[in-house]
Protein backbone atom coordinates (compact mmCIF):
# COMPACT_ATOMS: atom_id res chain seq x y z
CA UNK A 1 0.00 0.00 0.00
CA UNK A 2 1.38 3.60 -0.40
CA UNK A 3 1.78 6.00 2.40
CA UNK A 4 1.82 9.29 2.52
CA UNK A 5 3.39 11.89 5.29
CA UNK A 6 2.70 15.39 4.34
CA UNK A 7 5.32 18.29 6.93
CA UNK A 8 6.56 21.53 6.56
CA UNK A 9 3.03 23.16 8.46
CA UNK A 10 4.07 25.71 10.84
CA UNK A 11 2.67 29.35 12.18
CA UNK A 12 4.08 32.35 10.39
CA UNK A 13 3.28 36.05 9.51
CA UNK A 14 1.35 37.60 6.85
CA UNK A 15 4.09 37.46 4.38
CA UNK A 16 6.47 34.93 5.12
CA UNK A 17 6.92 31.50 3.50
CA UNK A 18 6.45 27.85 3.77
CA UNK A 19 7.66 25.00 1.68
CA UNK A 20 5.75 21.75 2.57
CA UNK A 21 6.44 18.12 1.37
CA UNK A 22 5.17 15.27 1.17
CA UNK A 23 7.18 11.37 0.68
CA UNK A 24 5.23 8.63 -0.77
CA UNK A 25 6.20 5.21 0.00
CA UNK A 26 5.03 1.83 -0.90
CA UNK A 27 5.81 -0.23 -4.25
CA UNK A 28 5.11 2.46 -6.40
CA UNK A 29 5.61 1.79 -10.59
CA UNK A 30 4.65 5.56 -11.58
CA UNK A 31 3.25 8.60 -10.61
CA UNK A 32 0.20 10.45 -12.56
CA UNK A 33 -0.40 13.14 -10.79
CA UNK A 34 0.59 14.81 -8.14
CA UNK A 35 -1.44 17.29 -6.18
CA UNK A 36 -2.45 19.89 -2.98
CA UNK A 37 -5.76 20.04 -1.36
CA UNK A 38 -6.42 22.30 1.91
CA UNK A 39 -9.35 23.07 4.47
CA UNK A 40 -9.68 25.75 6.43
CA UNK A 41 -12.06 25.24 9.52
CA UNK A 42 -15.99 25.49 8.28
CA UNK A 43 -15.02 25.56 5.07
CA UNK A 44 -15.24 22.57 1.92
CA UNK A 45 -12.01 21.16 1.08
CA UNK A 46 -10.44 22.60 -2.30
CA UNK A 47 -7.87 22.13 -5.02
CA UNK A 48 -4.98 24.15 -4.63
CA UNK A 49 -2.43 22.95 -6.68
CA UNK A 50 -1.48 20.09 -9.18
CA UNK A 51 0.98 18.68 -11.13
CA UNK A 52 0.27 15.87 -13.90
CA UNK A 53 1.48 14.50 -16.38
CA UNK A 54 3.17 16.49 -19.64
CA UNK A 55 4.71 19.11 -16.99
CA UNK A 56 1.23 20.29 -16.67
CA UNK A 57 0.38 22.43 -14.02
CA UNK A 58 -2.54 23.86 -12.50
CA UNK A 59 -3.37 26.58 -9.66
CA UNK A 60 -6.29 27.66 -7.46
CA UNK A 61 -6.87 31.48 -8.27
CA UNK A 62 -6.26 32.38 -4.92
CA UNK A 63 -2.72 31.18 -4.88
CA UNK A 64 -1.53 31.73 -8.32
CA UNK A 65 1.57 33.58 -8.55
CA UNK A 66 2.42 33.06 -4.77
CA UNK A 67 2.19 29.03 -4.33
CA UNK A 68 4.82 26.74 -6.74
CA UNK A 69 4.03 22.81 -6.62
CA UNK A 70 7.24 20.76 -7.66
CA UNK A 71 8.55 17.04 -7.20
CA UNK A 72 11.57 15.28 -6.68
CA UNK A 73 10.88 11.54 -8.98
CA UNK A 74 13.92 9.80 -7.20
CA UNK A 75 12.13 10.25 -3.93
CA UNK A 76 9.20 9.97 -5.09
CA UNK A 77 8.04 13.62 -2.59
CA UNK A 78 6.08 16.31 -3.61
CA UNK A 79 6.55 20.15 -2.73
CA UNK A 80 4.59 23.59 -2.03
CA UNK A 81 6.00 26.40 -1.82
CA UNK A 82 3.95 28.71 -0.57
CA UNK A 83 5.46 32.79 -0.78
CA UNK A 84 3.09 35.61 0.37
CA UNK A 85 1.20 33.70 2.64
CA UNK A 86 -2.56 35.61 3.86
CA UNK A 87 -4.33 34.92 6.85
CA UNK A 88 -6.87 33.09 4.34
CA UNK A 89 -4.51 30.95 3.63
CA UNK A 90 -4.88 29.11 7.18
CA UNK A 91 -6.02 25.55 7.02
CA UNK A 92 -5.21 22.16 7.15
CA UNK A 93 -2.86 21.09 3.58
CA UNK A 94 -3.23 17.28 2.66
CA UNK A 95 -1.21 15.78 -0.41
CA UNK A 96 -2.94 13.50 -2.54
CA UNK A 97 -1.03 11.53 -5.31
CA UNK A 98 -2.14 9.09 -8.35
CA UNK A 99 -0.59 6.07 -9.86
CA UNK A 100 0.39 2.95 -10.49
CA UNK A 101 1.87 -0.07 -8.25
CA UNK A 102 3.96 -2.67 -9.62
CA UNK A 103 1.48 -5.00 -9.34
CA UNK A 104 -0.06 -2.54 -12.25
CA UNK A 105 -3.16 -1.92 -9.86
CA UNK A 106 -3.89 2.20 -10.23
CA UNK A 107 -3.62 4.12 -6.30
CA UNK A 108 -4.66 6.98 -5.17
CA UNK A 109 -3.66 7.97 -2.09
CA UNK A 110 -4.13 10.59 0.47
CA UNK A 111 -1.54 12.31 3.43
CA UNK A 112 -3.10 12.66 6.85
CA UNK A 113 -2.92 16.75 6.98
CA UNK A 114 -0.68 19.39 7.62
CA UNK A 115 -1.67 22.40 9.16
CA UNK A 116 -0.69 25.94 7.97
CA UNK A 117 -1.51 28.99 10.27
CA UNK A 118 -1.06 32.73 9.14
CA UNK A 119 -1.15 35.17 11.60
CA UNK A 120 0.18 37.99 12.87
Amino acid sequence: QVHLVESGGNLVQPGGSLRLSCAASGSIFSIYAMAWDRQAPGKQRELVAISVSGDTTNYADSVKGRFTISRDNAKNTVYLQMNSLKPEDTAVYYCNIRGRLYSMLDFDSWGQGTQVTVSS
